[in-house]
């Protein structure tokens, strides 16, 4: 009997400044059919790793956001099926076996969840709103996209996602150093969206939306049961909530007084946010 030949598969990366991930993330892709990594004019040495793996097909591009990023480059790839990862990201044998396997069998969905196992310094979180992180990285050519949103686009679909049963690892955040820029960064464009998008900024926001991301977090989430590890990332979280909503509130506030806000660039290409086939 012929054997039956499987699908063949792109992994997609996107990078910036992603020295200590990169190495690690691409070896944890080298059982796909391509590998495509996106970066965005990296200052440290992450162009020179991934140009290191010479299966690497490398672009750079000007960064509008990982949505943005992550439409564009799935638009590069050439195989029918892709899978996205981000570069703090790692694929386990457990999940790339399953990913195989799926594809060998036959796909039941045109699109499927990850489940992912999230990292804060040296611990896992199994709680903090974490237990339920799950987000579409598997999908079919022409599926689903990301939604023009600068900050936190959750990829749309056009069918019922499956879920797969192994998770990737997330390792979200290795110290303060690296991560509070990305909390003020976010901050920002999360405020950039909201200023598009003509979103009040009152005491509801700056104070109610904060005090609650981390009451919902710690304790509706079971952040308390994460330790002390669970109290520091969920202030974190409810400050990056707070800083959001101060900056936007900071914005319309100098608006009023003749001072509009410098915004990030947004990619106002269509074809960024065109569907493609």
């Amino acid at each position: 009997m012929e054997k039956k030949t499987r699908p063949l598969i792109s992994a997609v990366v996107t990078t910036f400044n992603e020295e200590r991930n990169i190495k690690e993330c691409l070896e944890s892709l080298l059982w796909a059919d391509e590998i495509i990594a996106v970066d965005s004019f990296s200052t440290d040495r992450t162009v020179e790793i991934i140009q290191s793996f010479p299966q690497v097909k490398f672009h750079q591009r000007k960064y509008f956001g990982a949505a943005s990023q992550k439409n564009w480059v799935m638009d590069q790839t050439i195989h029918p099926w892709i899978f996205i990862i981000d570069a703090d990201e790692r694929v386990t044998p457990e999940l790339k076996e399953e990913i195989l396997r799926l594809l060998e069998e036959g796909p039941r969905s045109d699109a499927f969840i990850v489940n992912r196992e999230v990292y804060f310094l040296d611990k896992r979180l199994r709680f903090s709103g974490w237990q339920h992180d799950r987000v579409v990285r598997l999908i079919r050519r022409g599926a689903g996209r990301y939604p023009d949103k600068r900050v936190h686009a959750d990829m749309k679909v056009n069918c019922v996602p499956a879920v797969l049963k192994h998770p990737l690892k997330h390792y979200m955040v290795e110290s303060f150093r690296q991560y509070l820029p990305r909390i003020v960064t976010y901050g920002f464009w999360g405020a950039a969206q909201g200023w598009r998008t003509r979103k009040p900024a009152g005491f509801f926001q700056v104070f109610g939306r904060s005090v609650w991301r981390f009451l919902r977090m710690y304790i509706f989430q079971l952040g308390i049961l994460d330790g002390m590890h669970g109290l520091v990332f969920c202030m974190l979280q409810s400050f990056g909530t707070y800083l959001k909503w101060a900056i936007l509130w900071e914005w319309r506030q100098n608006a009023g007084r003749g001072f509009p806000p410098d915004l990030p660039e947004f990619d106002e290409d269509e074809e960024t946010w065109k569907k493609k086939d």
